[in-house]
C-alpha cells in the first residue's frame, strides 16, 4: 500500500474503493455488482463524509467559530464521525445519546475527545433530539447545532462526493443503485 500524505485526517475522508461484487457472476454472467468501502474512512463509516460536510458548512456560514461547542444527537456513527472530525479540527464535541446504545459507541466518542450527555434510553432518538434542543435554549451562543437530521449539507455530502467518485470510477453505466438507510438523514 502506497504511503498517503495528508496533512490532517479530513484529508482522509473519501475516495474510499469501489469494489466488484462477483458473488452473482455464474448465475448472472452479465450482472455487474460493485459496493463502496466506506469502512476506508478514518472512523470506519459513510458517516464521516456527512460529519465532516455539516461541520465544514457550518464553518463557510460562520455559524461555528472555535467558541462554539458542536452538539447533536446520535445513536451511532454520525456521533462517531463528529468526535473523529471535530478533534481533527480543534472543535469541543458535545454528543447526546441514549443511555441504551452500545457501551462500544459510547467508549469510542469519548476516546475521540467528545463529551456525552445520556437522553433517556426509553425515549431513543427523539428524547435526545429534545434535550438537545434545551441545552442549546439553556445556553444560546454557546453551541453549533449542525441537526444532522435536518441539515442539507448531509445529504449533499454524497451529491458532493461519494456519487461523484461513484460515476468516476463506473462511468455512466448504472442501471441500479441500493444503499442501507440508518435515521435517513444521509439519502
Amino acid at each position: 500500500m502506497m504511503p498517503v500524505d495528508a496533512h490532517t485526517i479530513t484529508e482522509l475522508v473519501g475516495n474510499t474503493p469501489l469494489l466488484r461484487i462477483r458473488l452473482f457472476e455464474d448465475r448472472y454472467p452479465n450482472l455487474e455488482v460493485y459496493a463502496k468501502a466506506e469502512w476506508f474512512n478514518p472512523g470506519g463509516s459513510v458517516k464521516d463524509r456527512a460529519a465532516l460536510a455539516m461541520i465544514e458548512d457550518g464553518e463557510r456560514r460562520g455559524a461555528l467559530t472555535r467558541d462554539r461547542i458542536i452538539i447533536d444527537s446520535t445513536s451511532g456513527n454520525t456521533g462517531i464521525a463528529y468526535a473523529l472530525m471535530g478533534a481533527a479540527k480543534g472543535y469541543r464535541v458535545r454528543l447526546v445519546m441514549p443511555s441504551n446504545v452500545s457501551e462500544e459507541r459510547k467508549q469510542l466518542v469519548v476516546a475521540y475527545g467528545a463529551e456525552v450527555v445520556y437522553s433517556d434510553g426509553m425515549e431513543g432518538s427523539d428524547g435526545a433530539i429534545r434535550l438537545v434542543r434545551e441545552m442549546i435554549a439553556a445556553e444560546p451562543g454557546c453551541y453549533f447545532y449542525p441537526d444532522q437530521y435536518n441539515n442539507p449539507a448531509n445529504p449533499l455530502a454524497h451529491y458532493h462526493g461519494t456519487g461523484v467518485e461513484i460515476l468516476r470510477d463506473v462511468g455512466d453505466q448504472i442501471t441500479h443503485f441500493v444503499a442501507g438507510i440508518g435515521t435517513g438523514g444521509t439519502i
